[in-house]
């Protein structure tokens, strides 16, 4: 427990963080006497060097707000500044945390997650059309380019699937977020993908116990797994984003002097 709260508690100010990453897997713990579904949260970042590590986990009861909130706060107490981008699926409760936490720092909606809430509104059978229009957006080369094809695609799904254009135009800000980034990066924030082998190895290691006595006990299990992997990735030393490419996000930009004021010369007064 010592070595476990040691990890989930360590000073996150030795790098910046530009990119974070949010999700959340789901278990079962017994809650006052009753068995009830627990969100193991998870927060990873990249650091300035394109770096991966896990930054936080914490177990609650759900992904509302206040609990978002409370975690999103306690990575920002152990150091956790100037993020520049947010990567997380739209759950409510968790956009409105990263809005009230992460002060000017953009968000990127999942697009794994964004395609399963299209599927939602049309019929099983149109899936894989709708799918390949879409991802049609995601493999443009510049930034007006995502942006104008989310507009040709959204008219063009919208003739025959109108709930599907509301979607993609209600979403156009969040789910082309990435593109204001280098494009060396895109395939890399534009979802929670990263995630997905840490949620699967919890999993994993939950079936095992299938229903935990408590939600501390699936929180030592889930920050065990998290120590572990965290220590496979400083070991191996393997970049997620090149170096060369992470210095694009910190190059300053020129800024035009400030307007000289010439003094003007001081009237004569007439005798």
């Amino acid at each position: 427990d010592e070595e476990l709260t040691a990890f989930k508690e360590r000073p996150l100010d030795h790098t910046v963080f530009p990119y974070v990453f949010l999700d959340a897997t789901y278990c079962k713990a017994r809650v006052n006497h009753r068995i009830a579904s627990q969100a193991v949260v998870i927060a990873t970042g990249i650091s300035a060097t394109g770096h991966r590590e896990i930054l936080g986990v914490m177990v609650g009861d759900s992904e509302s707000k206040p609990f978002w909130t409370k975690f999103l706060r306690s990575l920002r107490a152990r150091g956790l500044e100037n993020v520049q981008l947010v990567i997380s699926d739209s759950h409510s409760g968790l956009v409105a945390a990263i809005r009230a936490v992460f002060l000017g720092a953009a968000w990127q909606r999942c697009r794994v997650h964004f395609v399963r809430d299209v599927f939602a509104v049309i019929e099983k059978g149109s899936g894989e059309m709708v799918a390949a229009t879409i991802r049609t957006i995601f493999a443009q080369t510049t930034a007006a380019a995502v942006r104008t094809q989310l507009n040709v695609v959204a008219d063009m799904l919208g003739r025959q699937f109108p709930q599907v254009k509301k979607l993609l135009l209600d979403a156009a800000v969040d789910i082309t977020a990435f593109a204001d980034f280098p494009p060396a990066h895109w395939k890399k924030i534009w979802s929670t993908n990263p995630l997905e082998r840490l949620n699967r190895e919890i999993k994993r290691r939950a079936d095992v116990v299938q229903v935990f006595p408590n939600p501390a006990a699936l929180e030592r299990l889930a920050a065990a797994v998290l120590a572990e992997l965290h220590d496979e990735w400083q070991v191996f030393d393997r970049r997620y984003l090149s170096e060369a490419s992470m210095a694009e996000l910190f190059t300053a930009q020129p800024t035009s002097p400030e307007p000289q004021i010439t003094p003007q010369p001081e009237s004569k007064q007439l005798p």
